[in-house]
């Protein structure tokens, strides 16, 4: 299980890059091509600083790779990342499956 494959401090790197609107729009954003960091700042009201900040989360939380390209950092999504979050999703939502036929067999045995 992913579950079990994540370290604690992994976990919450994912959750906290995905806790923000702006990131999971970033993460959408660079799964289909690849932007500036520039370029992503002009598509938001916030500061060029304040983007960097964000690409920072999701290149920790390892959702996005950034590569320096000349004077600019081009950011894309980590397809390998992406795919270990989305395992993890589908885990969680396995189990929340899970109980939920258990609370339903419970109610029809009594």
């Amino acid at each position: 299980m992913v579950v079990d494959q994540l370290r604690e401090d992994e976990l919450d790197r994912l959750f906290q890059a995905f806790a923000d609107s702006t990131r999971r729009d970033i993460v959408r954003r660079v799964t289909v091509g690849e932007y500036s960091v520039s370029g992503l700042a002009a598509l938001y009201a916030m500061s060029f600083a304040a983007v960097q900040k964000h690409v920072a989360v999701l290149e920790r939380a390892s959702l996005v790779t950034k590569e320096k390209r000349g004077r600019e950092q081009i950011v894309r999504g980590n397809h390998e990342g992406l795919q270990k979050a989305r395992r993890l999703l589908d885990e969680y939502e396995a189990i929340w499956r899970q109980r939920v036929d258990r609370i339903a067999d419970i109610l029809a045995e009594g």
